[in-house]
C-alpha cells in the first residue's frame, strides 16, 4: 500500500465520486439502501469500508443508524463534507480488525471490496470481524463479482474491460494463487500514466465457507439487489449471511 490510505490516497478520493458508473446512481443507491433498510429491521447498521458514504447516506435517509469502519482517512473526509456525513461514526482502520462499540443487526460490505483483502486469512477476518459485531440473527451482506475465468483463452491472463484513445483497462488473473489485478493506463496531454490494483478473487462457495466458519449460514443469493435469482450465468451476487 502507497500510504496510510491504502489504496484510497488523496489524490484518488478527489475523484472517486465523479465515476460514471452505474454504481453511484441515485435510483441504484436508494434500491440498494431500501434492502439494507429491511434487513436492518429497525436496528443498527455496520459498514465496512463506509469510504465517501455512498451508500451509507442513503439508508442512514431511511432512518438507519449507520457506523462505519474504513482504512482512509481520505475518503472519510469526503463523506463528513457531505449533508448528514458529520452524523456517522466512522472507526478508522482495518475491516479485519477495527471494531466499534455495540452490536447490530446488520453488517455490509459492498461493491467488490471483501476482494480488497489479497489473502484468505484476510478475507477470513473480515467475516469473524463482521460476525462479531452481529447480535443473534443479525445478517452479513457481501456485493461482490463472480470470478470471469470463462473469459480467459488457453495460456491468456488479461481480460480488458474498457478501451479508449485516452484510457486502457483489464484485469490481469493467476489461477493458481486467486490473486487478480485491476490495471489501468490513462493518457493526458500524451503522457501515460500507469495505475494497478491488487484482489484476491473468491468463489461464491469459498464466501459460505467463510460464513460458517464465523458462525453464519446463508440465507439469501441473488444477482443484484432486485432480487433477480443467482445463476451459473450471473457475472455477480448479493449474499446475504445470518448469524446463529
Amino acid at each position: 500500500m502507497d500510504d496510510a490510505d491504502g489504496y484510497f490516497p488523496e489524490r484518488v478520493a478527489a475523484t472517486y465520486d465523479d465515476s460514471s458508473e452505474g454504481m453511484f446512481d441515485p435510483v441504484f443507491t436508494d434500491t440498494v439502501a431500501e434492502v439494507l433498510a429491511g434487513l436492518a429491521d429497525g436496528g443498527r447498521a455496520l459498514e465496512l469500508a463506509i469510504g465517501t458514504g455512498r451508500i451509507a447516506l442513503p439508508l442512514a435517509r431511511r432512518g438507519v443508524e449507520v457506523h462505519g469502519i474504513d482504512l482512509s482517512r481520505a475518503m472519510v473526509a469526503r463523506l463528513r463534507a457531505k449533508p448528514g456525513g458529520e452524523a456517522i461514526p466512522v472507526a478508522i482502520g482495518d475491516i479485519t480488525t477495527t471494531t466499534m462499540d455495540g452490536t447490530f443487526s446488520l453488517a455490509y460490505l459492498v461493491f467488490n471490496t471483501i476482494m480488497n483483502l489479497t489473502t484468505q486469512d484476510a478475507q477470513v477476518a473480515c467475516f469473524r470481524n463482521a460476525a462479531a459485531h452481529l447480535e443473534p440473527g443479525g445478517c452479513f451482506v457481501v456485493e461482490v463479482s463472480v470470478p470471469e475465468l470463462r473469459r480467459l483463452p488457453p495460456g491468456q491472463s488479461a481480460v480488458p474491460f474498457q478501451v479508449s484513445s485516452t484510457r486502457w483497462a483489464f484485469d490481469l488473473y493467476d489461477t493458481a494463487s486467486q490473486a487478480m489485478s485491476s490495471n489501468y493506463v490513462t493518457v493526458t496531454d500524451g503522457r501515460g500514466e500507469y495505475r494497478s490494483i491488487p484482489f484476491r478473487y473468491v468463489w461464491p462457495a469459498e464466501l459460505d465457507l467463510m460464513a460458517r466458519l464465523a458462525g453464519m449460514r446463508l440465507r439469501d443469493r441473488w444477482e443484484d439487489w432486485d432480487g433477480t435469482p443467482f445463476t451459473g450465468e450471473s457475472s455477480k451476487h448479493v449474499s446475504v449471511w445470518e448469524k446463529g
